[in-house]
């Protein structure tokens, strides 16, 4: 088998993403995890650039990695400097980084153009610095930069670049679509030319502005490229890098000539991908291919009848195998397939007027505003609550939600429930950043001494939609929260025309749901359990 090097650029290159700011211990917590998952490369920034990068080395370089290589990342020395004084060299130097990236420019207009210096100089450039970090002895990386775009300008000149770069000891040449602009037949090609051209391993590191950017890696892998630079989900500038994490499941997953990342870390791209979402937060992608929690998701009745009989016909992969999960979706476009899926999942008795009622009442509700396919803490709720199997962790008794505006306009709220909880009355005030918060607030302190799990739970995301905007001010809304713990992360869905009796409808689904998954499960010796599915209150 043939070893792809997976080199992850998400601290430096994905840090570019419009929205996305990495602290230093976010830095250092997902270059931990890349280092678990089995990365070769993971490349932390540049260390002039901010002190940030620079302490992101001085720590890293305290730290044992059990099998990445940290990598700093730099630009040539600048024109008429010598390496040796340039004050770039010597802040990738003084990185402690065991291999420097250098990022050298390929494309005649930017030659002439941006550094303006003459060709022979822009090659004495490439040389010089890769000499000084080999002399000091680091590893060197030669990211060239637009190359594909030089190579249709002006193809001797892109590859006298990396010929330079080869000479001068750099130990793989990685070939940069810096702009994405290049499709698949054009990166093939490329890469083609530079092996004819250079004997040192060839690497592939591609923008995604085309949305071509993991099939444009995988092109390169299949014509000889030997590693392959991006980003967990895609993150980077403009439209952001090629997806590690498609890149790495295509190659493990689609054939058998190509081994990536350790022996788990393909089943684990999953859990990576979340991970790196909740440091930099920012909401999931759903439909994202492999590790979304769309990407094995079947709402359609007659694809989920195909899926219950042999999984295969709809699906490429086992969701398992990159540690992602079948789901069925319930809406009003549902079958009885889909209904039967979920109460099968969940081994509840596959009861014909069960099935019906259930099915009904989603239509029922769906007619009134609500979306299931979002929202499957809700569904299973639901499917408890017709089946008569749910008892209610809590009881609400009143509720009031009170906002106030001092005369400088700084508003305050304020919220009042009272709850009975196992028996007793729990009545409590709570302050927060607005209406749902203060809610959220006062409903954990209500149930905090009764369900201390809860304090495990926090809101990941919270959206809020307009159903019918004929009615102006007085439309219905529909309002979706995520939560999630230490294991899960769930949504639930509430309406009405209230919009904070909407979020507290789907507020308590989240809590509701969370205290029934944690309570243990009754032993039957001879009857498999069911799965903890609370109804909808």
């Amino acid at each position: 088998m043939r070893r792809i090097e997976m080199y992850d650029t998400t601290l430096r290159d994905g840090s570019q993403g419009e929205g996305v700011n990495f602290s230093l211990r976010d830095k250092l917590q997902i270059a931990e995890k890349l280092d678990d998952l089995g990365f070769d490369y993971i490349e932390g920034g540049y260390p002039l650039s901010n002190p940030k990068d620079f302490e992101f080395f001085q720590q890293a370089a305290d730290r044992d990695w059990r099998h990445a290589k940290i990598t700093a990342f730099g630009m040539t020395r600048r024109r008429d400097t010598a390496a040796e004084d340039d004050v770039g060299m010597r802040a990738l130097r003084d990185s402690h980084a065991p291999v420097i990236t250098i990022v050298g420019k390929s494309w005649e207009l930017h030659v002439t153009e941006v550094l303006q210096v003459e060709e022979s100089e822009n090659l004495a450039m490439i040389r010089d610095s890769i000499a000084f970090l080999l002399a000091e002895g680091r590893r060197v990386i030669y990211d060239a930069e637009h190359f594909f775009d030089g190579l249709k300008h002006n193809a001797d000149f892109a590859l006298a670049t990396i010929h330079s770069a080869a000479e001068a000891g750099a130990e793989t040449i990685v070939l940069c679509d810096t702009n994405g602009g290049s499709l698949p037949g054009w990166i093939s090609h490329g890469v083609r030319a530079a092996r004819n051209a250079v004997s040192a391993p060839v690497g592939i590191h591609c923008h995604n502005d085309c949305d071509v950017g993991v099939a444009n890696s995988l092109a390169a892998v299949e014509e000889g490229a030997s590693q392959v630079q991006g980003t967990i989900n895609g993150l980077g500038e403009r439209c952001g890098n090629a997806d590690l994490i498609s890149v790495a499941a295509n190659l493990a997953l689609k054939n058998d000539e190509f081994e990536v990342l350790d022996e788990g870390g393909i089943e684990r791209l999953a859990e990576l991908s979340r991970y790196v979402y909740e440091i930099a937060n920012m909401n999931f992608r759903p439909n994202q291919p492999f590790v979304g929690s769309s990407a094995f998701a079947h709402k359609g009745g007659m694809h989920v009848h195909a899926v219950n009989r042999l999984a295969e016909s709809y699906e490429h992969i086992e969701p398992e195998a990159v540690g992602n999960e079948r789901r069925v979706l319930v809406s009003e476009l549902s079958g009885r397939s889909n209904i039967i899926a979920k109460a099968t999942r969940h081994r509840l008795e596959e009861d014909r007027e069960l099935m019906a009622r259930i099915l009904g009442r989603v239509q029922d509700l769906e007619n009134q505003g609500y979306q299931f396919d979002a929202a499957e803490a809700s569904f299973d709720l639901l499917i408890r609550k017709e089946a008569g199997t749910y008892e209610a962790a809590f009881e609400r008794l009143h509720s009031r939600v009170i906002v106030v505006t001092n005369e400088r306009g700084e508003p305050s709220t304020e919220a009042s429930i009272k709850l009975r909880v196992l028996g007793d009355e729990e009545h409590v005030v709570a302050e927060g950043d607005g209406p749902v918060n203060a809610l959220d607030t006062a409903l954990r302190r209500a149930l905090s001494t009764a369900y201390p799990t809860l304090e495990k739970t926090h809101l990941v995301d919270y959206k809020v939609r307009v159903i019918n905007s004929t009615e102006g001010t007085a439309a219905r809304v529909r309002v979706v929260i995520d939560s999630a713990d230490e294991t899960d992360v769930w949504s639930t869905v509430g309406v009405s025309e209230n919009i904070i009796e909407a979020s507290w409808l789907a507020l308590v689904d989240s809590f509701e749901y969370k205290l029934f998954k944690d309570r243990p499960e009754p032993v039957d010796s001879e009857v498999e359990s069911p799965d903890p599915i609370p109804a909808r209150r």
